[in-house]
Parts: structure tokens; C-alpha cells; sequence
């Protein structure tokens, strides 16, 4: 059975701030259990890889769910894991949730499903490393910031390119096969309280897709399977414009933010600051105009979205504070140009950009 979800035809607000476009969409019905992927019971070979807080919190939701989930952890997460399991607070309640964690990916072996959560740098030497989780049938849902590494295994002018700052090796694209990858866009909120403790701060929107596009019944069943766990789980037939949407706004506001030490607030109430922001998105809309993903809204109309938030900090700014690195500035910001060298977009704003949080992240340990 489908159900049609009809959502609001304005833009909202997604994970990091950024404004999100809603629309009318075809979506399983959560309860359903007739679909491929689900035999009449509930799944038993789920494991999170990266217990940070977005892969944190989607495995919590899916423990609330009646899932048994694994969780692929290291270092004082893994022991919190261990030790006290997976908590989350959430609206006002904290649950502590039993979940099997080990460092070790051939002790849980071959997975139906891998939920991927890590940072970007983090990812070559992770896709190594959960080779024992994928087998012939498994799925691998990317929920990860940045370009990823399939972004161009579809039909279109840069189909097959590899980027340079993305997989520069080939080693995740061998590692981790296209076929077994379904994309999907995080937009909402959470921070990590400590290892193995999660905060849920708003939203439960993902949006997923195949890599080479339309509808498929996996799709369909890791739909249903966030769905049954309380999520606004989306199918969407063109996965990589929803990626490139959300990267407008992070690969712009996120490294200024790291450059200035701003919240949301301060660098779009600079006029000078505000109006740099808006021609690095120009830059990064007529790219997507080049590869399929196309973007209607106005540089102004989602920064007047994410000026709401006030006083936020976002994702890379909180990571640069904490000494957490190296920050995600390939996959944001250094992929990005890579693709406007490919199709002939001038980036000179993008350039400046890429240059100066670079350098900054250089100078302090961090890239």
C-alpha cells in the first residue's frame, strides 16, 4: 500500500538551519510489512557505523522501534556503549538502550543494512574497515554530509567522474560498490552530550534515493523501516539534487562560520559578510544548473530562512571549537569547485573560500 504524504509547499527548516524544500511525495506506509525486505518480522542485521549524533540518533530511534541494532564503534564511545548503551534525550526524556557495539566488524558479520554516519575524512579508512558488514544482498545507507563518492554513478555530462577531493584512490568506490548504496539527506538536529549520549534537538526529516535515480523496493522498505522508528522518511527520485540543495547552504555558511566564529545571526546581519555568502551560493547555483540539479529558490530567500535560527553555531564551527578534526572542508567546499572546473564554472568566490578555511584549519591542527 502507498500513502501520499502532502507536505507544505513552502521551504522549511532542515538539519543545520538550512531552508528545505517540502513537496508532495509517494512514501511506504510504515506499517506495512508485505514490501521486499521485510518478511513478517523485524530486522535483526542493522548496524550503525559511526555512533556520532546523527548515527547515534537514528539508532536509538530504531532500538525505541523494536530493532536489534549493532553499533561499529572505537575509542570512549565504544566503551560508553559497552558499559551504560546507547542513551537518548529526547523531548524532554532520556533512554538508555541496549545495542551490541564492538570495534570489530568481522565479529557481527555480513548486515542487511549499514547505516553510515561518520565525517567525511573519516571515510576511507572506515569503508576498509566494514568490508566483513557487506554482503551480496546488503544496503548501505550513506547519511553523511558533503558530495559522496557516487554522486556521479548516473546518467549525465560527468557520469563515471571520480573527484579528486572526494575518493581521490578509488578505495571507497572499491570498498563500498554503488549497487549496494542508497543516499540519504539528514535535515535535523542533534548534538553529542558525551560518548554514547545523544540530544535530539529538532527535525526527523531524511530524504532518500538511489544513486541512479527512480524508485526501487528497497527504497521503498528502508523507507518504511525509519518510518516505523518515527521518522519523516522521504523516497525521492533524484537523490543528488536533494544533496546538492542542503550542500548550497553548508558549504557556504559552514567554513565562514569557522572563519569568523559567527553564529547564523552575526554573519548574515554583516552586510559584507552576508553579501560574500550570497555570491559563493550564486557560484554553487549555476553549477547545479550544469549537472541536473537545478535550485529555484534566491541566494536571499534561504538566508532570510536560516536567519531565523538567531544564535546557532553550526556543524563545522562546534567541531572546529572542539578541537575535532580534520573538518569536512573536501567534501563541502573543495569538491565543489573540483565539479565547476569540470563543467566550466568560474569560482573565484568558492576559490577564495576554499583557500582562507583551508589555511585556517591548517594552522590549527585541524585539516
Amino acid at each position: 500500500m502507498l500513502l501520499l504524504f502532502t507536505f507544505n509547499p513552502d521551504y522549511g527548516v532542515g538539519e543545520d538551519g538550512f531552508a528545505v524544500p517540502t513537496r508532495t511525495i509517494d512514501c511506504i506506509d510504515p506499517t506495512d510489512r508485505s514490501c521486499p525486505f521485510f518478511p513478517d518480522r523485524l530486522m535483526t542485521r542493522i548496524c550503525i557505523v559511526g555512533a556520532g549524533a546523527v548515527g547515534g540518533y537514528l539508532g536509538a530511534r530504531l532500538v525505541l522501534a523494536g530493532e536489534a541494532i549493532n553499533v561499529l564503534a572505537r575509542g570512549a564511545t565504544l566503551q560508553a556503549l559497552q558499559t551504560a548503551g546507547l542513551r537518548l534525550t529526547e523531548d524532554g526524556a532520556t533512554h538508555t538502550l541496549p545495542v551490541r557495539a564492538t570495534h570489530d566488524a568481522a565479529a557481527l558479520g555480513e548486515q542487511d543494512v549499514v547505516i553510515v554516519a561518520v565525517k567525511a575524512p573519516a571515510l576511507e579508512s572506515v569503508a576498509a574497515a566494514i568490508a566483513p558488514l557487506i554482503g551480496p544482498g546488503t544496503c548501505v545507507v550513506v547519511a553523511m554530509n558533503g558530495v559522496p563518492w557516487w554522486f556521479f554513478d548516473r546518467p549525465g555530462p560527468l557520469q563515471g567522474q571520480r573527484l579528486q577531493a572526494v575518493d581521490p584512490h578509488g578505495r571507497i568506490a572499491q570498498a563500498i560498490p554503488t549497487r549496494h548504496v542508497l543516499g540519504c539527506v539528514v535535515h535535523l538536529t542533534c548534538a553529542t552530550v558525551s560518548p554514547g549520549h545523544i540530544r535530539h534537538g529538532n527535525g526527523r526529516r531524511l530524504i532518500l534515493g538511489e544513486p541512479a535515480g527512480g524508485s526501487s523496493p528497497r527504497l521503498a522498505s528502508i523507507a518504511a523501516l525509519f518510518g516505523r522508528a518515527g521518522l519523516q522518511a522521504e523516497c525521492s527520485e533524484a537523490i543528488q539534487r536533494d544533496i546538492w540543495f542542503k550542500l548550497w547552504g553548508n558549504m557556504t555558511m559552514n567554513p565562514v562560520s569557522v572563519l569568523t566564529g559567527a553564529t547564523y545571526d552575526r554573519i548574515l546581519d554583516d552586510p559584507l559578510v552576508s553579501a560574500f555568502c550570497l555570491a559563493v551560493m550564486a557560484e554553487a547555483k549555476a553549477i547545479g544548473a550544469r549537472i541536473g540539479c537545478p535550485i529555484e529558490q534566491s541566494g536571499e530567500a534561504r538566508s532570510a530562512v536560516t536567519r531565523q535560527l538567531g544564535a546557532f553555531k553550526t556543524s563545522m564551527l562546534q567541531d572546529a571549537e572542539a578541537g575535532r578534526g580534520p573538518l569536512e572542508i573536501d567534501a563541502l567546499v573543495a569538491s565543489v569547485r573540483e565539479i565547476g572546473l569540470h563543467v566550466g564554472v568560474p569560482t573565484p568566490q568558492i576559490d577564495t573560500l576554499l583557500g582562507l578555511v583551508r589555511l585556517h584549519a591548517q594552522t590549527r591542527g585541524l585539516y
